[in-house]
C-alpha cells in the first residue's frame, strides 16, 4: 500500500472507531441508565475520552491521528509555507476519509446494538448558546494540539486530547462535538448521541469559526508553530522509518 493510501486508511478507520465509541457508548448509556441523563453523559464522556486516547496511540505514527477535518485544515494552512504538515492533496484525502469513516462508525455502532444501520436523528441542537459552545470547544482543542506540537510534547497528546474532550462534554452546553466529520456521522443515528441533519450547518459553521479563532491564537501565542505541523496530533513516522 502506498504511503498516502496508508495514511488515508488510518484516518478512515481511526475516525470510524472514534465515532463508533461515541455513538455506541451513548446507546449503551441510555440503556444502562435510562432514568439518569447525567449518568448517561458521564458514561458517554468517559468512553469517548478513553477511546480517543487509545486511537491516537494506535494511528498517530501512521497519519498523525487527526480524525478531524478542522485539525487537518489548520495543519495544512499553518504548514503550507514552511513545507511541513499536509499537502493540499493530503488534505483532500484526509477530509474525505474522516467524513466517510465517521458515517461508517455510526453505522457500525447502530448495527452492534441491533438498530437500523442508519436512521436520521431527530435531536435538534439549534441555538446561539450551542454554537458559541462549539466555537470554544473547537478553538480550545486546536490550540491544545498545536501547543503540544510546538513545544515538543506531542507524546502527551493521547492523554491531553482525551482529557480535554472528556472535560468539554461537561463544560460546554453542546457537549463538545468540535469535529465536522463526527458531527456529520452523528446525524445518522436517532439515539443519545444523535444530531438532526437540520442542525448540521450551525454546528459545522461554528466549528469552522473555532478553527479560525485557533489560528489567530496560535499565531499570537506560539509563533513558529508551522515548523511543527508534522507532529500534529502525533508525530508521523517518516517514509524511511515506515519502510524498515
Amino acid at each position: 500500500m502506498s504511503l498516502p493510501a496508508r495514511r488515508a486508511s488510518a484516518e478512515f478507520v481511526g475516525t470510524a472507531l472514534l465515532v463508533a465509541a461515541v455513538v455506541g457508548s451513548g446507546i449503551a448509556a441510555a440503556r444502562l441508565s435510562p432514568t439518569d441523563v447525567g449518568l448517561q453523559l458521564l458514561e458517554n464522556a468517559i468512553a469517548t475520552a478513553l477511546a480517543l486516547g487509545a486511537l491516537i496511540l494506535t494511528f498517530g505514527p501512521i497519519s498523525g491521528a487527526h480524525f478531524n477535518p478542522i485539525v487537518s485544515v489548520v495543519d495544512w494552512w499553518l504548514g503550507r509555507r514552511a513545507g511541513t504538515g499536509l499537502t493540499a492533496g493530503d488534505l483532500a484525502a484526509y477530509v474525505a476519509a474522516q467524513v466517510c469513516g465517521a458515517i461508517t462508525g455510526t453505522v457500525l455502532a447502530n448495527l452492534m446494538f441491533e438498530l437500523p444501520a442508519a436512521t436520521w436523528s431527530r435531536t435538534d441542537r439549534i441555538g446561539g448558546n450551542l454554537w458559541l459552545a462549539e466555537i470554544i470547544a473547537t478553538a480550545g482543542l486546536i490550540v491544545l494540539i498545536f501547543a503540544l506540537a510546538r513545544t515538543g510534547r506531542s507524546s502527551a497528546a493521547p492523554a491531553a486530547v482525551g482529557a480535554y474532550i472528556g472535560a468539554a462534554y461537561w463544560f460546554t452546553s453542546s457537549t463538545s462535538f468540535a469535529n465536522p466529520a463526527v458531527t456529520i456521522g452523528r446525524a445518522f443515528t436517532d439515539t443519545f448521541a444523535g444530531i438532526a441533519p437540520t442542525s448540521l450547518p450551525g454546528f459545522v459553521g461554528a466549528q469552522l469559526v473555532g478553527g479560525l479563532v485557533a489560528i489567530a491564537a496560535i499565531a499570537a501565542w506560539y509563533p513558529g508553530a508551522e515548523n511543527s505541523a508534522d507532529a500534529v496530533v502525533a508525530p508521523r513516522l517518516s517514509p524511511e522509518t515506515e519502510a524498515r
